[in-house]
């Protein structure tokens, strides 16, 4: 099934090119330079993934990925032209899965839409198992197959970076994994630091712990990484 790419880019130039770029590696296209039309086309077409430009002339790009992440887990790749690590790692606290600063290559754009689009198909790091598998007393479960997630009972929707980090995690329940380790089992080009990661883990511990100042299934082992703190059942 052809994925669906909404490009949120004011300049029309830029927009016209990933477009084509974008149709050519086989992608459904679907286009607008603004703010307010992305969240309207974002609810009514339900996009695969969402590249944003965040320079928008009317509603902010960083007002559209909030409301868009607020809605569900559309994965989002922000364009903007803020090179900063605290600008990018501002962008990922906000729910993007990927962010390119420009000028960039298409080329490299397409190769990363079509990571996350991957991602979110189920193609996520993990140990292979698609069976579902419950941890802490079915405080947590992970279904790779449905690609679905539940905690306490309740469904939660990931962004395919956050899937990927829980699944890898998931793995092997209590082993430590360095932020190194989890770049290379997610394999997204997202992560263009460790910080990135830290961002990421954020993130996920919003949607998935019951308090994420104290959290219980995304551990922190200081100085060296992340871990699943329960145990299978």
């Amino acid at each position: 099934m052809t994925a669906t790419i909404l490009v949120v880019e004011d300049e029309i130039k830029i927009r016209e090119l990933l477009r084509s770029y974008l149709e050519r590696a086989g992608f459904s296209v679907i286009t607008t330079g603004s703010g307010a039309e992305a969240l309207t086309l974002a609810e009514q077409t339900r996009p695969d993934l969402l590249v944003l430009d965040l320079g928008l002339p009317d509603v902010p790009g960083e007002i559209v990925a909030r409301e868009v992440r607020a809605a569900g887990a559309t994965p989002i790749l922000m364009l903007t032209a803020k090179a900063s690590e605290a600008d990018r790692i501002a962008g990922l606290e906000l729910g993007a899965d990927d962010y390119v600063t420009k000028p960039f290559s298409p080329q490299e754009v397409v190769l990363r839409v079509q990571a996350i689009v991957r991602r979110a198909g189920g193609g996520g790091g993990g140990t292979g198992d698609t069976s579902a598998r419950s941890f802490g007393g079915g405080e947590l479960e992970i279904d790779e197959g449905r690609h679905e997630v539940q905690v306490r009972g309740e469904a939660v929707e990931l962004t395919p970076t956050e899937w990927g980090l829980l699944v890898a995690l998931a793995g092997t329940p209590g082993r430590v994994y360095s932020r190194t380790e989890l770049i290379n089992r997610v394999r997204g080009y997202e992560f263009a630091s460790e910080r990135a990661v830290d961002s990421h883990v954020k993130n996920l511990r919003r949607k998935v712990e019951a308090d994420p100042h104290d959290p219980r299934i995304v551990e922190t082992v200081l100085g060296v990484g992340y871990r699943l703190g329960l145990p299978r059942d």
